[in-house]
């Protein structure tokens, strides 16, 4: 199966591509789609819709998904990445793909073991659990992370299924 892991943002959204077969994870791509802060908001959203869209037709995930939004004392702020993530489950949606949405403490939890990790060792994980991964970045170390969060909850739901036959 091949996963598409999304970390939002209105100026640098990461994305990971793996491939989960079984127990085993290989990375397959990741990178990061920039916008350009001077641009108006809705010229950045679309930027980011299309560009995803491409990543999209040109790794040809089987699912996807995203980290959910933390508030922030920002208001602003929170309500851009609100916007960027809104686009983000949009443009997977319209390829047709079902998304998992993860606390960000979730996925820290299920890549380091603790849900209060830092950024650091969330990519030195990533770099353990698929070995060679060269990062675009800790927005694509994050996404990545949010990919491998995927795969584990998709293998235990397929082995409760399978129990319960």
């Amino acid at each position: 199966m091949i996963i598409l892991g999304l970390d939002p943002g209105l100026g640098t959204t990461g994305w990971g591509i793996i491939a989960a077969e079984g127990n085993r994870l290989r990375h397959l791509a990741n990178g990061q789609i920039k916008t350009e802060p001077a641009m108006p908001l809705p010229r950045r959203l679309s930027n980011l819709y299309e560009a995803l869209g491409e990543v999209i037709r040109a790794e040809r995930p089987d699912t996807a998904a995203a980290e959910e939004v933390l508030g922030n004392s920002n208001a602003q702020s929170t309500l851009k990445l609100g916007q960027a993530r809104g686009v983000v489950l949009l443009a997977a949606a319209t390829a047709g793909l079902v998304i998992g949405e993860y606390h960000p403490s979730t996925v820290k939890k299920a890549v380091v073991g603790t849900g209060g990790a830092e950024k650091r060792q969330i990519q030195a994980m990533v770099g353990v659990l698929l070995p060679g991964v060269k990062l675009s970045g800790p927005d694509a170390a994050d996404a990545l992370a949010v990919a491998i969060t995927h795969a584990h909850h998709l293998a235990s739901a397929r082995s409760l299924a399978r129990r319960q036959r």
